[in-house]
């Protein structure tokens, strides 16, 4: 996903099918038709869920496609990160966080189906869209249009890709778990026009050379409406499929009744920029915009993402795009199930995959129940029958009669009934619990002795200068992407004259970004930034100026005249440079002093959480474990009127400014820090500041659950999913419940709220209504406390009688696990 997108329209992506000739015996194992992929002669309703395994690190993978696949997935997708792995032309790299076939081979042990996106640009915030930086120096060289140097590189490395998942008998036509693979990324539209005929030529290109790597499997090629229709390979026509990016897709239509309905990126959150609150999308609109997308025939849904991970290093894109790329996903940055997103989101996925072959197979109908209410059903020759009731209104609640029976429908909600009569799901009505993260602070366990050591950067020229240039020059094109610093240095002289006036002079800075820090006489006298929106600024410094020799240095940033800091040059920041003679052994470190590179030996956080590291007390720079790159650290404040609201409403369509939180505070905080990265003793971390900061407030902390909440009402769908059979004559109803859980190793240490009645509020801020039932904590209390989970339900005895007739009862709970 490309993080230019503004409009959030529906983007179209191009499916190409490869017919494979009758000579390859695997040839039908994956193919389509009008209503959905075929996998195995069966027509699939497929889940999917994105992790970018490079976002992550090795020892994390196989947790985090458990939980996807508990989920409710049945898919991962993940993109191919080509400079990531092509780090010089015709050399590669697939180790540690890149080892591509390891994690493909952790989907597929796990019992999950992969579509693999190669692109080789991917976009997804990440540095440069995914293309080697190297590749805009090999002569002659224009990106992504119908130029040779660029489509020999991009095919070789396409090919390499390819090679390497037959090698591993990776694809489904081997036997393999990767039933789709994608070349190019959201092309069409702007670029092709701008590209013009060029750009037609090249889509064309990209489309028969992806097809003739002979994968057995569908290509994708997004954004690509003007695809070639029909392809030609091999004397073999391939019919061409369009399909949907965007937060809703229920309006998409295939270009063809011949074609399945797809949704290769469904947004469940959104991305983060230095310097701006953090976007927030409920989780009644996410399974809102899925259930109205099967409800209106479509067949593949993919969650962009459902694992964000973090941009480690200098992975990020941009402009100003956080080191956390957390994304509001279902599973955190750590690893961790976002309460109460994942679970919503796994009860939908239940309640749909009770509807697939009747939704696969059957007929549908359309059936209006209101000027906002409709009814979509789908009936198949056995007898099945599905029905997905939607209120489009997003104010008002309506009831409903449905086949002579009457339906609660919250606004901007759709309920599901596998068997056209009992509601299984509802998109509104938010049954799990939900869980309140905290990061718990530890000390940064400094070991002894001397545990801190300085090297302060010069100021400037550090070095022979790397060349010298009268005037300004490309960041990029400068360093290669090597850095994210370049120095520029000039000396001027002022004469005894500039004394007697009194007037000071200003520095005046235009710079089309990203940031900068100004020295006068190597001193720093200021800094500016540009932001996610605008990457270039301006800024007015006023200055003293002495008599005589005055130096000025201006080091240019990239959230990078001399290429990059001394400290890079000398890799301090490396294990085996831990005993450099240039580190100066310090009892106490400096403060607030610019420049600096900070090492100190620390010892590995207790327990087993995620671990994050506190830069609060930092200004801006880079960090290392054991010479990991954490990735570039600032803790910049977002504006205290940067769109937040005290409260999230679900209802009606989302944009990512609708929910903020976090005005007024630091955009990033805390780091992720894999404890996969720390040795059992001697762990080194290093720290280069920018600006200058206190690092003795430097520390650790873990990420942990600290209290549960749930909000449940008696008209909640309260169905066991699991259990439950629709060809069952009963109504499947029962009573509704809480029910509470804290992690493992956990448990409820005290109910710090509870009321049966009409309660409001939220997790944090739960208030008693006009109707409370006292007995309501006593109740909980002897359910929960100092057990790992527990249920109570509306219905218990203890709660007494009902003290509110009419009133529709409503259990909030708040409990904190320790």
């Amino acid at each position: 996903m490309a993080a230019a997108a503004a409009s959030f329209a529906a983007l179209p992506c191009l499916l190409l099918l490869l017919l494979l000739l009758p000579s390859l015996d695997a040839a039908s194992n994956v193919t389509y038709d009008h209503r959905s992929l075929i996998i195995d002669g069966r027509r699939r309703l497929v889940i999917s869920t994105s992790i970018h395994y490079p976002r992550s690190v090795p020892e994390m993978w196989p947790k985090l496609v458990a939980e996807a696949k508990d989920g409710g997935a049945d898919c991962i997708e993940t993109y191919v990160f080509w400079n990531g792995h092509e780090i010089a032309p015709g050399q590669y790299y697939f180790e540690d966080r890149f080892d591509l076939v390891r994690f493909v081979k952790i989907v597929k042990d796990a019992g999950l189906l992969l579509i693999l996106r190669i692109g080789p640009f991917v976009a997804a915030e990440w540095n440069f869209g995914g293309v080697p930086v190297w590749l805009h120096y090999v002569p002659g060289t224009v990106f992504r249009t119908n130029n040779e140097p660029f489509k020999s590189h991009m095919q070789s490395f396409t090919t390499y890709i390819v090679n390497m998942m037959k090698k591993e008998q990776l694809f489904a036509s081997q036997g393999g778990n990767i039933i789709l693979a994608q070349i190019e990324n959201e092309y069409g539209g702007y670029l092709e026009e701008f590209y013009g005929a060029a750009g037609k030529a090249y889509a064309m290109w990209a489309a028969n050379m992806a097809l003739a790597q002979n994968t057995g499997v569908p290509w994708i090629m997004c954004q690509q409406t003007d695809a070639p229709d029909p392809v030609v390979s091999f004397i073999i026509r391939c019919p061409a499929i369009n399909t949907c990016n965007s937060f809703y897709c229920d309006g998409f239509q295939p270009n063809s009744p011949t074609k399945p309905k797809f949704w290769t990126e469904n947004w469940p959150g959104w991305f983060q920029t230095f310097g701006e609150s953090n976007p927030h999308r409920p989780p009644e609109d996410v399974a809102f915009a899925v259930a109205r997308f099967f409800e209106k025939g479509g067949s593949v849904q993919n969650y962009y993402v459902y694992h964000g991970g973090t941009n480690f290093g200098r992975t990020t894109g941009g402009p100003f795009i956080t080191t956390s790329y957390d994304y509001d996903a279902p599973i955190d940055e750590y690893g961790l199930r976002r309460f109460p997103k994942w679970a919503h989101l796994r009860e939908l996925h239940k309640s749909i995959k009770l509807c697939e072959h009747t939704l696969l197979y059957g007929n549908t109908s359309f059936l209006s129940l209101g000027p906002k209410q409709e009814a979509d059903i789908y009936t198949d020759q056995s007898g099945g029958c599905v029905a997905f009731l939607a209120n489009i209104d997003s104010d008002k609640d309506k009831v409903v009669t449905f086949r002579n029976r009457q339906y609660d429908l919250p606004a901007w909600s759709v309920s599901i009934l596998p068997d056209c009569k009992n509601v299984v799901f509802n998109t509104a009505k938010v049954q799990s619990q939900t869980s309140m993260v905290t990061m718990v602070p530890e000390s940064l366990q400094v070991s002894k002795p001397d545990p801190w050591s300085i090297f302060r950067e010069r100021t400037g020229i550090w070095g022979k200068n790397d060349f010298i240039q009268n005037g300004f020059v490309d960041h990029i094109n400068t360093t290669k992407d090597s850095t994210d610093y370049l120095w520029y240095t000039t000396s001027f002289s002022v004469d005894g004259s500039y004394s007697l006036n009194r007037s000071h002079a200003v520095l005046n800075i235009d710079s089309k970004g990203h940031g900068v820090h100004a020295f006068l006489n190597n001193e720093l006298i200021g800094s500016a930034y540009g932001n996610g929106s605008k990457s270039s600024f301006t800024e007015a410094l006023p200055i003293n100026l002495r008599t005589g020799k005055n130096e000025l240095a201006l080091l240019s940033m990239t959230v990078g005249l001399q290429i990059g800091l001394e400290g890079e040059y000398y890799s301090l920041f490396k294990p085996d440079q831990r005993s450099n003679k240039r580190w100066i052994p310090q009892s106490e470190p400096p403060k607030n002093q610019p420049l600096t590179w900070y090492k100190v030996n620390v010892d590995v956080p207790q327990g087993d959480d995620p671990v994050g590291i506190d830069m609060q007390s930092m200004g801006k720079g880079m960090a290392w474990l054991n010479g990991n790159a954490i990735g570039r650290y600032w803790p910049r404040t977002s504006s205290t009127d940067d769109r937040c609201t005290p409260s999230c409403n679900y209802r009606g369509a989302f944009i990512p400014d609708k929910c903020r939180t976090g005005c007024g505070q630091p955009t990033q905080r805390w780091y992720h820090v894999p404890r996969s990265w720390f040795h059992p003793s001697g762990n080194t971390l290093v720290v280069f500041e920018e600006k200058g900061g206190d690092p003795t407030k430097i520390t650790f902390s873990r990420r942990a659950v600290s209290s549960v909440c749930s909000f449940v009402s008696e008209h909640y769908p309260s169905i066991d999913l699991e259990s439950w059979d629709k060809s069952t004559t009963n109504d499947a109803t029962a009573a509704a419940k809480v029910q509470l859980s804290c992690p493992k190793g956990k448990n409820i240490s005290s109910v710090k709220f509870a009321s049966l009645g009409n309660p409001s509020g939220t997790c944090r801020s739960y208030q008693k209504g006009s109707c409370h039932h006292p007995n309501s904590l006593s109740v909980v209390e002897k359910a929960c406390l100092n057990t790992n989970s527990c249920t109570v339900y509306l219905s218990d005895v203890g709660f007494g009688k009902d003290l509110c007739p009419g009133v529709t009862k409503t259990l909030a709970v708040k409990a904190d696990c320790s």
